[in-house]
């Protein structure tokens, strides 16, 4: 802590009813209150050091001996032996006058705070007024929300959302707002209304790869020795977010991303003369891109063809979000390798059964994964995470495979899955259909008190990947800014879905008696910004309800 002395002037009396000191001399004024602006009679710091004295400002010692001066010719005899008393007395004064420098220094020292602080005195501000104690477990572990007192009432809440409910700019609205406290249903509106829910379907792709496998789960890329000598093969094993970018940055939309390059150098170091590269791809099936999409959706801005090895998503740009995609981004994948190896691409192999591993690298665990999809929406990667639960319960990983996987999943974890159609896995299918109801049931699970549902505890990393509304990232960074949804700024956390005519936004938002509400709010049939906007006010009228 830095001392700020004043530094200011002296007043001309005396402060200690002692004599003036001579120029250069400084005596301690009175402490002012506070710590801010004491000098308390020590050297001015500066940036954090005190500054030394020179040698004008250093008192002579009142103890050093002093050979007094020869008499100046002419200048009459020696004082008399009775002068000597007039010479102790002055010794006894400067001595006096030093004694009481010292003490008012070390009383002004130990008057203030900061002083006091610094140098550990025991009256200090901050000393400790006891013994430590004596440390305590920590749980890191996410825990439900406070589950005491009394909660909102279904008529409060549907007082609360009447209003904004009948907004024309949502056209159809199915809607439910549940309690995860005790699992009450506060309000429904056509709930069990199957709609288009575009990228709310990822909410469910999440549940059900968190429910189907474990958070430790990582997704490889291998590079195995081929049939013939010379030749690697590039094994997919489903995961988009592998990088381009150099090892040691960072993939900004694919936190703790593998590297090409890591792969790549496992395989030099381990030896030989590589002059070709094939790819695996065969651990995905069926057509790469899904029914319900459109003819632009692959390769998009926001989508690519679904094959199991490809670096950042597919996109151009491994460092941009919305960046063009590539038609084949396995092909992409083959031609980056080969070049870094200094070989050339040769086209689709099957490895060889027991094919000796030259390098492998993973991507990161799964609720890293789960984040970023829902953090960025990104329908690449929830298309491929939708497979995972498909090899990880037996199924195809094949677009098929991975809608019937997640329903299954839910409906074996006991969600009510009835008016559940997928025919993808990350919601850019025009054809799905979500009842509002079970998008609100899985994230009251997700949101629920520990101990109550078993799905619970598997649940929890899904919450920390909706986005929040106003940040400034996330889906819902240009939301919430202004007018009636200012009030949900940072209290409203949701996933965002849009299609031509859908607008869809689900997750829960903490009410203004700090109790946490799960909702889902679909709208077909509305224009999007006006849609998104109605959807915004709806979520942030259950920020402002106590609603008993």
């Amino acid at each position: 802590m830095r001392i700020d002395p004043s530094g200011g002037q002296f007043p001309a009396e005396a402060t200690v009813g002692i004599p003036r000191p001579a120029e250069g001399f400084r005596v301690a004024p009175e402490v002012p209150e506070g710590p801010s602006e004491a000098t308390v009679g020590i050297p001015r710091p500066a940036d954090g050091f005190a500054e030394r004295p020179g040698p004008e400002q250093i008192p002579p010692r009142a103890d050093a001996e002093q050979t007094p001066p020869e008499p100046p010719a002419g200048a009459g005899p020696a004082p008399a032996a009775g002068d000597a008393p007039k010479k102790s007395r002055r010794k006894a004064l400067i001595l006096a006058l030093v004694v009481l420098l010292l003490l008012a220094a070390a009383g002004g020292a130990s008057a203030v705070p900061a002083v006091s602080n610094r140098l550990g005195l025991p009256w200090a501000p901050n000393a400790p007024k006891g013994s430590a104690p004596d440390p305590s477990d920590a749980s890191l572990a996410l825990h439900g929300p406070d589950t005491s007192g009394q909660g909102p009432s279904a008529n409060g809440v549907a007082a609360k959302l009447s209003g904004p409910a009948g907004a024309a700019a949502l056209s159809q609205l199915s809607g439910s707002v549940i309690d995860p406290a005790n699992g009450t249903v506060l309000w429904d509106h056509a709930s069990s209304t199957p709609l288009t829910p575009a990228s709310t379907t990822k909410i469910l792709t999440v549940a059900a790869a968190l429910l189907a496998m474990e958070p430790t789960k990582r997704i490889s890329t291998k590079i195995v020795q081929g049939a013939q000598p010379g030749t690697v093969v590039i094994v997919g094993g489903g995961d988009p977010s592998l990088t381009a970018l150099p090892v040691g940055t960072d993939s900004p939309l694919y936190p703790g991303a593998a590297h090409v390059d890591d792969l790549v150098n496992q395989v030099k170091k381990a030896g030989g003369d590589v002059k070709k590269v094939q790819l695996d791809a065969s651990a995905f099936s069926g057509p790469n891109t899904a029914p319900g999409w459109e003819p632009g959706d692959a390769p998009s801005l926001y989508g690519a063809p679904i094959v199991p090895a490809m670096t950042d998503g597919g996109r151009g740009n491994p460092k941009v979000d919305e960046t063009m995609r590539s038609g084949n981004p396995g092909t992409a994948l083959t031609q980056l390798v080969a070049d870094k190896l200094g070989a050339s691409p040769a086209g689709a192999a099957k490895a060889p059964d027991g094919a000796k591993v030259l390098g492998e690298v993973q991507s990161a665990p799964l609720p890293d994964l789960a984040y970023a999809l829902l953090q960025i929406s990104d329908n690449v990667l929830a298309d491929s995470l939708g497979r995972q639960v498909a090899m990880a319960t037996g199924g195809e990983a094949s677009f098929a495979g991975a809608s019937a996987a997640v329903k299954k999943v839910l409906a074996d974890h006991g969600f009510d899955v009835n008016g559940l159609q997928l025919f993808d896995t990350s919601g850019l299918s025009n054809q799905n259909k979500v009842p509002a109801r079970l998008l609100a049931q899985v994230l009251a699970a997700a949101a629920g008190p520990d101990g109550k549902d078993p799905n619970t505890p598997k649940l929890r990393p899904l919450l920390a990947g909706l986005p929040v509304a106003g940040s400034p990232e996330g889906t819902l960074h240009g939301r919430y800014h202004s007018g009636e949804t200012q009030g949900g700024k940072g209290w409203v956390r949701a996933k965002t879905g849009t299609l031509t005519g859908v607008n869809t936004l689900a997750g829960y938002v903490l009410d203004s008696d700090n109790r946490v509400l799960a909702f889902a709010f679909m709208s077909n049939g509305s224009e999007k910004n006006s849609g998104q906007a109605a959807l915004d006010v709806l979520a942030t009228a259950l920020r402002g309800c106590g609603c008993k």
